[in-house]
C-alpha cells in the first residue's frame, strides 16, 4: 500500500500573524492581501488558513520580512520606572534610538519596541540598548514589591515627600504602595512608629511630666529644659531624649530606650533606623501549605551542564487569621512551580527556601500585584524563577545574576 504524501495528510491549516512582529507593516498587508483566505481578528492580528503548501508559501515571504527589536515587560514595573527612573531610561535611549510602547490589558504587560532615529542608525546599536534596558529592568523588577498600607489619604502627599523613592497610589481604604523591599520596610516602620509613639508620648506626658502651680495657672517643667534636651540622643520610636539607665545600644550603633526597642521588636526584630537584622523573622503564610522538591536531567538556559530542580508549592484556600489584612474572612489559595539549576548554588538556595518556607515566609495573604484582586495568597518579596526559558521579563531564565539576588532576598529575612 502506497504511503499518503504528507501534504494530503493535513489539507487545512490555520495560523495567526501579529502585526506588530513586523517592522515593514505596508508590505506585510500587500503579501496578506494575496492571501484571500486572511481575516482580521483583531486591529493587528490576522487568521490565515489555506493548505499545507499554501500556508508554507506564506511563511517563507513572511521571513524576508523584517522583525522588530522587542522585549515584553510587566505594566505595572514599567509605570514604576517611569516615574522614578525617568531619567536613568532617557539616558539609555539617548539620542539615536525611538521606543514604542504597545499596551496589553488582557495580560496587563507593555510590548517595548525598540527603533533607529533615522536610517544610519546601525541595528547594532539598536540592539545594544535593548539589552541595557532589560538589564535595567531586570535590576528593578527584582526589587520591586508591592504593599498596602493603612492611612488617610490626607497623609499620603506628605508620605510622598518623606519617601520619594516609594509610588504611593491613595486608595478608598489606605494606599498602595510600591518600591523597594528595603524602602517599604522603612515605610512601614515609620508607620507603626508615629502610631504607637503617638500614644506612648501621650501617657508617658501625662504621668512624668513634673508640674508647679503659680497663681492658680498650671505650669510644665518640661519647656524650661527644652535646649538641654536637644544636646541629647533621641530615640526615634518615642521621640524623646534617652535616659541612661534604659539605653539600649545595638551593634549597628544605633540607640533606643530599652522598652521602646522592645516593643518594636515584637512587631519586627530589625534595627528602627537602618534596618539590620536581629534575629529571624516569622511570616504570615497561612499554614497548612506543602512544599516539595524534585530533579529533572533536562536543563536550564545558562546552566547546561546541571539538570533541574523542580520546587511546586500548594497551599490551600482557608479563613484569614490575625496576622492577615481581613481577619474572619475567605483568601483564595494558590498553586506555583518554579525552578532552580541543580548546581551547587542551586541546591543551596533550594534548602534557604525550604527553611523560608517553614518560617512561613514564601507566601502571605494580600493584594495580586498581576491581577489586583483581594484576600489572595501572593508572593512574600522572594522572587522564584517561575519559567524554565524567556529571561528576566518572563521570570525565567537565563539570568545570571537570580541565585544571588534570591539569597540576597532570603538574608533580608534572616535566612542564610
Amino acid at each position: 500500500m502506497a504511503e499518503t504524501p504528507f501534504e494530503d495528510l493535513i489539507t487545512d491549516v490555520t495560523i495567526l500573524v501579529d502585526e506588530t512582529d513586523y517592522t515593514d507593516k505596508s508590505q506585510l498587508k500587500e503579501i496578506l492581501r494575496d492571501s484571500h483566505s486572511s481575516t482580521g481578528t483583531t486591529r493587528s492580528s490576522y487568521k490565515i488558513s489555506g493548505s499545507d503548501q499554501e500556508i508554507e508559501e506564506l511563511f517563507m515571504k513572511l521571513c524576508t520580512l523584517g522583525r522588530p527589536i522587542k522585549a515584553v515587560v510587566a505594566a505595572p514595573v514599567m509605570e514604576y520606572i517611569k516615574k522614578r527612573h525617568s531619567a536613568e531610561l532617557n539616558k539609555m535611549k539617548g539620542s539615536h534610538v525611538l521606543t514604542e510602547e504597545l499596551l496589553s490589558a488582557e495580560t496587563d504587560s507593555i510590548t517595548m519596541i525598540f527603533k533607529p532615529f533615522n536610517s544610519r542608525v546601525r541595528e547594532s546599536r539598536v540592539r545594544l540598548v535593548r539589552e541595557r534596558f532589560v538589564t535595567f529592568y531586570q535590576r528593578i523588577a527584582s526589587n520591586l514589591h508591592v504593599t498596602n498600607v493603612d492611612i488617610k489619604q490626607d497623609q499620603c502627599r506628605d508620605l510622598q515627600i518623606q519617601f520619594p523613592e516609594l509610588v504611593i497610589y491613595p486608595q478608598p481604604f489606605g494606599a498602595t504602595v510600591r518600591g523597594s523591599y528595603a524602602n517599604i520596610v522603612s515605610l512601614q516602620d515609620f508607620i507603626q512608629q508615629k502610631s504607637s509613639g503617638l500614644r506612648d508620648r501621650q501617657a508617658r506626658r501625662a504621668l512624668e511630666t513634673p508640674m508647679h502651680f503659680t497663681n492658680n495657672h498650671v505650669h510644665s517643667s518640661s519647656s524650661a529644659s527644652c535646649e538641654q534636651l536637644d544636646e541629647e540622643e533621641t530615640c526615634v520610636i518615642c521621640m524623646e531624649v534617652i535616659r541612661k539607665a534604659v539605653k539600649k545600644t545595638l551593634n549597628c550603633k544605633h540607640s533606643f530606650c530599652r522598652g521602646c526597642l522592645k516593643k518594636a521588636f515584637v512587631y519586627k526584630p530589625v534595627c528602627p533606623t537602618c534596618g539590620a537584622l536581629y534575629g529571624t523573622l516569622k511570616g504570615t503564610q497561612p499554614e497548612g501549605g506543602e512544599m516539595s522538591c524534585s530533579n529533572q536531567t533536562s536543563s536550564l538556559p545558562g546552566y547546561e551542564k546541571f539538570g533541574t530542580i523542580t520546587v511546586r508549592y500548594n497551599i490551600p484556600s482557608g479563613i484569614q487569621k490575625e496576622d492577615h489584612p481581613n481577619p474572619g474572612q475567605t483568601y483564595e489559595g494558590a498553586s506555583r512551580v518554579a525552578y532552580l539549576p541543580d548546581s551547587s548554588e542551586g541546591q543551596k538556595v533550594k534548602e534557604l527556601l525550604q527553611r523560608a518556607f517553614k518560617l512561613r515566609l514564601i507566601f502571605t495573604v494580600g493584594q495580586s500585584s498581576t491581577s489586583g484582586r483581594d484576600n489572595v495568597v501572593t508572593w512574600n518579596d522572594i522572587h522564584h524563577k517561575t519559567s524554565i526559558s524567556g529571561g528576566p521579563t518572563c521570570y525565567g531564565y537565563p539570568d545570571p545574576d537570580y541565585l544571588k539576588r534570591v539569597q540576597e532576598e532570603l538574608k533580608l529575612k534572616g535566612v542564610e
